[in-house]
């Protein structure tokens, strides 16, 4: 086998709604620094990762640029497009030609750790495709349209998945290719590869790798730090 080759894909083109706040969610000060530092750090310091490519939204990409390109692993910004798959899409178009795996992650999942990273990465290296995830501690409930309960899941047998989802860059090309001829709507890039007949590997991350989604993420996510 070839030399590996990563490349982190980090997806920062989110228009931020549900934050509710006038800048990007990227840029939301935590403990004093821009959100996204914190995510590109980790990947930075993690031995496995060859090259990051940033997709940001267009009128975020020089507020961005500033903190992506004091990490020499950055090697490209770019604009993202109409949706998140696109978004990926553009990072993925912008990666090297030497990669050999793509690890694409949420660029507002600044807790990520690189030991996180490496351990995803490590079993990818040997199924083709895995992501983080975590055993869900709810109880879930399907509702429906009258509001009222449906049915109710073995909770053992549901995970939350995180990022970082990483795929080899055939397998992963073939699953983008598919996605996009037959116009397949998907919240993340394990549902691309699974629409092939794929088995994507869940390895079990932390709790604490929160997304970014509302105000009281921000205030967990400062508490967590502080904590660190």
């Amino acid at each position: 086998m070839s030399e590996r080759f990563v490349t982190a894909v980090i997806v920062a083109a989110g228009d931020s709604t549900r934050m509710g706040a006038k800048i990007s969610k990227q840029l939301i000060p935590l403990a004093g620094r821009p959100a996204i530092e914190y995510t590109l750090r980790a990947f930075q310091e993690c031995p496995l990762i060859n090259e990051i490519i940033v997709v940001a939204r267009s009128q975020d990409i020089n507020d961005i640029a500033h903190t992506a390109f004091s990490f020499k692993k950055v090697m490209a910004l770019t604009a993202g497009g109409r949706d998140r798959a696109e978004s990926v899409r553009k990072g993925v178009h912008a990666a090297s030609n030497k990669a050999t795996h793509y690890a694409i992650h949420d660029g507002a999942r600044m807790l990520i750790t690189s030991d996180e990273i490496n351990r995803v990465l490590s079993v990818a290296f040997e199924t083709g495709a895995a992501t983080l995830g975590t055993p869900v501690t709810d109880t879930v409930k399907v509702v429906g349209e009258n509001g009222c309960i449906v049915s109710t899941p073995d909770r053992n047998t549901l995970w939350s998945v995180q990022t970082p989802q990483v795929f080899e860059r055939g397998l992963y090309r073939r699953a983008m290719d598919n996605a996009v001829q037959n116009g397949l709507s998907v919240t993340d890039d394990c549902a691309m590869v699974e629409a092939i007949g794929v088995p994507v590997e869940v390895v079990k991350g932390a709790y604490t790798n929160i997304k970014l989604t509302t105000p009281t993420d921000v205030v967990i996510a400062e508490a967590l730090l502080k904590g660190k």
